[in-house]
């Protein structure tokens, strides 16, 4: 019976089967987890990556993919039978969103942020300002700097404009600014500005769901509009409705260092 050397060098390439391939131990630094790719490539968020593989809409080199599988740009990756392109120039941009638009990039949605904008190549929505709403948001295809923006315990400034339907008064501001019950949760602390007889402008530093609105309506007020002008550095200034800009060169960079 003859037996088998193995070759105990450690200078040897060991092989590790991926996807029904060969990709050797040197190559793994260039994989990454499915959802990084996708986020990374714009096509969508890591958390909606993770449902397309769950809902079989992830194809890898032409097979099903599953949650966890780590890719690189040599394999042939679709989502809903369309090709994703190597990694393409980070872009950022300003939306001046309307009332109307969701942000959502589900296509099946008549009025998803996405075909509303139509930009040339695949960006997604950096959160969320509801439907009713209107103002700045940021789109991307710059996975890296989703998480940072929307990492809830950073602080991240964001400022709106509120028009309330009756007159605003001290104890209203007072309480707004100290903090109000909702969602099981106390908001935190938060400037609020009274700039006319029913209007303000107040700063937040967290992104609870439909936040202000609950806010007011808690205290009695009901919201009649709502305008988000600012985003940490970016502020919405004179850009028309329905219209977007790339952020500058200054802007990104001022926008890095506060979510490092």
């Amino acid at each position: 019976m003859s037996n088998k050397i193995v070759n105990m060098d450690n200078n040897k390439k060991k092989k590790e089967k991926i996807n029904n391939r060969e990709i050797t131990e040197n190559n793994n630094n260039s994989l990454m987890r499915l959802n990084k790719f996708l986020s990374d490539r714009g096509v969508c968020s890591r958390r909606e990556a993770d449902r397309l593989v769950e809902d079989g809409l992830v194809l890898v080199d032409g097979v099903v993919a599953v949650m966890g599988q780590k890719v690189d740009d040599s394999m042939k990756i679709m989502v809903k039978g369309v090709p994703v392109n190597s990694k393409s120039d980070k872009v950022i941009i300003a939306l001046n969103k309307p009332v109307g638009v969701e942000c959502t990039t589900d296509s099946t949605n008549p009025d998803n942020i996405v075909d509303f904008v139509g930009y040339p190549q695949r960006i997604y929505p950096i959160g969320r300002l509801d439907k009713n709403s209107q103002g700045i948001i940021l789109l991307t295809n710059d996975g890296s700097i989703v998480n940072k923006i929307l990492k809830g315990s950073n602080f991240k400034e964001k400022e709106y404009i509120v028009t309330v339907d009756k007159p605003i008064t001290d104890d209203f501001i007072q309480k707004m600014s100290d903090g109000v019950e909702i969602l099981d949760t106390v908001t935190r602390p938060c400037k609020v500005t009274k700039m006319g007889r029913h209007t303000f402008d107040i700063i937040l530093t967290q992104g609870l769901n439909r936040q202000i609105r609950r806010m007011c309506k808690k205290l009695g007020y009901r919201v009649q509009k709502l305008k988000r002008i600012r985003i940490l550095n970016i502020e919405l200034g004179n850009l028309p409705i329905g219209k977007y800009r790339e952020l500058t060169e200054e802007e990104i960079n001022k926008l890095n260092s506060l979510i490092q």
